[in-house]
Parts: C-alpha cells; structure tokens; sequence
C-alpha cells in the first residue's frame, strides 16, 4: 500500500520579503549634527593655522616692485615677530597693544603691517629700528645722520602686460601706467618697462632694489625718531607707496609701525599670474608667469656683511 509521503511546501526567495526602511528612516541613519560638528572643526583648524603660522596674501598693488609684481601670490609667516591682535586672519580679535613672544624685525624685512584706522593689511618693507633716526632726503634714505649705501644700477625690465589692471576709485586702471614713459621693445619684440632703478644696502647688509623715477612729495620726510617698539617701513617703489612716510588720511600708514600693528613676514612667492586669466582653462596655465615661481622675499646679504647665525 502505497503512503503518500508528507512534503514541506517550499518557499520561493521571491516570496521572502525584507523590509525596505522608508525614505525618513535613511534620513535618520544621517548624524548631520557630527557633520556640522565635523566642519566646523575643520573650518577652525583653518583658521588657527591661518592665525598662528602662515597664510597665503596676494599682491593687488604696485608699491613694492621690483620685488613684488601685481598678480604675486604668497606665504606669510605668522610667527617670526610673536602673536598680537593683527595675526588673527581676518581681523577677528578687537586691537591691542599686547604681543605674545614679541620680537623686532630685522632691517630689510618684507612686513604686513595693518592700518592704524582700518583692517586692511599692507605690505612694506622695514627700513628703521626702534632707537634710528629716519631721514629722507630727495629720495634717498638716512639713518642717524648717514645716508645709506645707493647704487644707480641699470633700469630692470618689467613686462608690458596690457591686461593687469588696479584698483582706482569706481573704477580699474592699467597697473603699470605711471611707467608709461619708460616703455621701450626689447631685442626679442616684446615690450618692457624700464624705469629707473637703484639698489638700497641697510646697515645690516641687507640689500634688495629699488624703484625712484620722479621727485614728489614723498620723498622728503623727517627727521623722527623711531619709538620702542615701532618701525618704519616703505615700499621699494618709492614713487607709488603709502607707506609710514604718508599720513592716515591719505591713506598712508601715518609714521612708524607699532609692533603689535604687524601681522607677520613675507617668505616666497608661490605662483603669479599676469593679469590674462579668464574662465577658459587652458588660459590658468598660459598666464603663469614661471620665472617668479618660489622665489624667496627674504633680502640677500651685501658681500663683506657677516650674516646672523
């Protein structure tokens, strides 16, 4: 007699239903509380190494060519001269006459020293020391009662960019206008600024050029002595800076640098542009001007100068 045997119904996988976590559940499964948290602290790790050690700055004026081009980008240190209320990125803390670690510049030192009325950093280069008498006599630079050593040296050459333009009032300008007069075409075509051009030698040796193309007002200044704690500073293109020799008022920054005013030093350029760049990205890399790419802004030391260890 045959038995029917018992079978287990069998399931299909297709049958096996999982249950799919509806479209509040997925949202839930994000902590967005550990993202922000996460962001934030990013954002902050920015901002104090922005604050504490170096930062990038972009050069948006003539006043310190030779050396620094419009359109340079580069690194600042925070911490060469000890920290103030002006090492803060962006202004953040309210001003004060305190430092943290404090030390003095070096002459022939690129500084940023921020306005004494608004926060808005400049770049200059340090030219007396707290004790110096300052003198500028026709252009040229005393310091306690001496003229300091001024070569005339051949005219550099300045490439004729045509589409770098400055700031001026409402509207932009040719940055490069006031040289107009010193444009020439070199031997490969291309034209060149050349306008007249000194080297400068401060009494610790450093030594750095220089741009003095027409008398004007500014050029002569003094005598004062520096304070404590201050410096004077002054832009290598002498004709077109705002620099201590300038009052507040006209935008200048009214005398000698109080120390805690000084919001680190100038280091190397890490690239520059040329004025030429536009959305298009094959022109990001034709306007690169490649010469100025990581060179130092730390001033060579005159031959007889014994350099500080």
């Amino acid at each position: 007699m045959n038995r029917a045997r018992k079978t287990k119904p069998v399931t299909q996988l297709s049958d096996i239903s999982s249950p799919t976590p509806s479209a509040d559940e997925a949202e839930e499964k994000v902590d967005w509380f550990a993202e922000l948290r996460g962001l934030a602290i990013m954002l902050f790790a920015v901002l104090m190494f922005h604050s504490l050690v170096a930062k990038p700055f972009y050069i948006p004026s003539t006043s310190m060519m030779p050396s620094l081009h419009v359109g340079d980008r580069l690194i600042v240190s925070k911490y060469p001269y000890g920290w103030s209320w002006a090492s803060a990125s962006f202004h953040l803390l309210p001003r004060g006459d305190w430092r943290i670690f404090g030390s003095t510049p070096e002459y022939g030192d690129i500084v940023i020293p921020v306005h004494p009325t608004r926060d808005e950093d400049y770049i200059k280069r340090v030219v007396a020391l707290p004790g110096d008498t300052i003198e500028v006599r026709d252009g040229q630079i005393m310091l306690n009662g001496e003229f300091i050593k001024r070569e005339i040296l051949p005219p550099v050459q300045i490439p004729f960019e045509p589409e770098l333009t400055c700031q001026s009032g409402a509207g932009s300008r040719p940055c490069l206008e006031s040289f107009e007069n010193y444009r020439k075409t070199g031997a490969d075509g291309k034209d060149y600024f050349e306008p007249a051009t000194y080297r400068e030698t401060l009494p610790n040796g450093a030594t750095y050029l220089t741009i003095d193309h027409k008398m004007q007002r500014l050029d002569n200044f003094g005598p004062e002595v520096i304070p404590e704690d201050h410096v004077f500073v002054m832009g290598d293109n002498r004709d077109e800076s705002a620099d201590s020799r300038a009052s507040a008022a006209e935008r200048g920054l009214g005398g000698a640098i109080p120390l805690e005013n000084i919001g680190g030093r100038a280091e190397f350029i890490t690239f520059s542009l040329d004025g030429s760049t536009t959305w298009n990205p094959g022109s990001w890399f034709s306007s690169m001007r490649g010469d100025r790419a990581w060179t130092t802004l730390r001033p060579a030391i005159a031959d007889g100068y014994e350099t500080e260890e």
